[in-house]
């Protein structure tokens, strides 16, 4: 069983039952799937950087990443319908787990001027998406032979009846989230 999933268990859960007054742990926030996305644009059409970013994101996940294309074609920009726009890989379970601790532990102290994740970054449903500008920051990815620092999305689907509770769910996960209203 991966660390985090026994720490939530075990310690998270029921301190946030408690916190909120639920009946039972499974009512409070749990988180579903992790999405991560790598858009590519015009360089989705090249085979060897498609072929890297492909191995960059399996190597930072632990799975197969899924080629997404253009739905629609955008002459201003340069896009075509049908033709490879990037890459998505859908984690859950103990893959997902294991990615959230690396991200919290490893990955993310390793970002240049790094202050916080932004705590704006919640939809409406309880999900939080924020963006890294280099993939590099993953120890995964050997940096000697990466061509270009590219960018990606994580969104943490979370299951709760509120935003205050998915947020709690990430302060308890040790996610470093900081308010940039109050500033």
């Amino acid at each position: 069983m991966a660390r985090l999933k026994n720490q939530i268990i075990n310690e998270i859960a029921p301190n946030l039952k408690n916190k909120f007054g639920y009946k039972s742990i499974y009512m409070g926030p749990q988180i579903e799937k992790v999405v991560l996305n790598m858009g590519l644009g015009i360089d989705g059409n090249d085979t060897k950087i498609m072929k890297s970013c492909l191995e960059d994101l399996s190597n930072i996940t632990g799975q197969k990443p899924v080629i997404t294309k253009f739905k629609k074609s955008i002459s201003n920009f340069k896009t075509r319908k049908s033709t490879n726009a990037g890459l998505k890989v859908t984690l859950r379970k103990n893959k997902m787990y294991e990615f959230i601790d690396r991200l919290v532990n490893i990955a993310l102290p390793r970002i240049k001027d790094f202050r916080g994740l932004p705590i704006t970054g919640f939809d409406k449903f309880g999900n939080y998406t924020f963006g890294i500008k280099e993939h590099i920051i993953f120890p995964e990815v050997n940096f000697d032979k990466v061509d270009k620092i590219r960018g990606l999305d994580v969104t943490i689907v979370i299951k709760s009846k509120d935003i205050k509770h998915s947020l709690e769910l990430l302060k308890k996960l040790n996610f470093p989230l900081i308010d940039k209203r109050s500033n």
